[in-house]
């Protein structure tokens, strides 16, 4: 069911808080200001020292401060480890000895499917930190595959890519958050949706071999 599907796939994915400095113009010129956005994140993997998160590039850029929000409510200190704004792919990394032992015990890492193999009409559940107010579950189906996407990267650039479109509500906060098939397999990184009057249903999803 949609439930067990959630509960299984809840632990492996975060919020993720951006703190940054943005310019805005003024009577008296270009002024900073401190901004804060929120996003949503899947954990991947584990090193020695390290849990690794992907999420998307426009979630943590431009960032002086990022925070990860665990499924037990814990908060821990991120940073950046890599990103491809071409692919609007970042990874990010908590430090494991800054975790306690009860949180390490919540979490688990994301079991990633095969989204090369997908087929319209199949089931898909997103999960991801919607507006900022913590986690939660939209469900539809593959709306389409290999549909290509142009939208501007965050420094400016236009980019095109493949993506998998769903009809799994999409909303601000839920970007790099997971698209889970019916085994709670991560098969897609939600990645954006088009807001425009009378469009309805139309989000995307970066497949998960592309992020491989």
């Amino acid at each position: 069911t949609v439930a067990q599907i959630a509960e299984l796939c809840m632990p492996s994915v975060v919020a993720i808080t951006n703190k940054g400095v943005t310019e805005v113009q003024s009577w008296f010129g270009p002024l900073q200001q401190e901004s804060e956005s929120a996003g949503s994140g899947i954990i991947v993997g584990e090193n020695d020292t390290e849990l690794l998160i992907v999420t998307n590039n426009h979630v943590i850029s431009d960032s002086t401060e990022l925070k990860v929000q665990f499924i037990d409510g814990s908060i821990a200190d991120a940073k950046v480890k890599g990103t491809d704004v071409n692919m609007d792919l970042a990874v990010i990394a908590v430090a494991l000895d800054s975790l306690e032992r009860e949180t390490i015990s919540n979490i688990s890492i994301a079991v990633l499917g095969d989204s090369e193999s997908l087929k319209v009409g199949e089931p898909a559940i997103a999960i991801g930190n919607a507006l900022g107010y913590g986690q939660s579950v939209t469900t539809g189906i593959i709306s389409a595959l290999n549909r290509e996407v142009t939208l501007t990267a965050t420094n400016g650039e236009t980019i095109s890519n493949q993506l998998i479109q769903t009809d799994a509500a999409i909303n601000p906060g839920n970007s790099g958050g997971a698209l889970v098939n019916d085994d709670g397999e991560v098969v897609g990184i939600n990645s954006a949706k088009i807001a425009l009057g009378g469009v309805e249903g139309i989000g995307f999803a970066i497949p998960v071999h592309t992020a491989k």
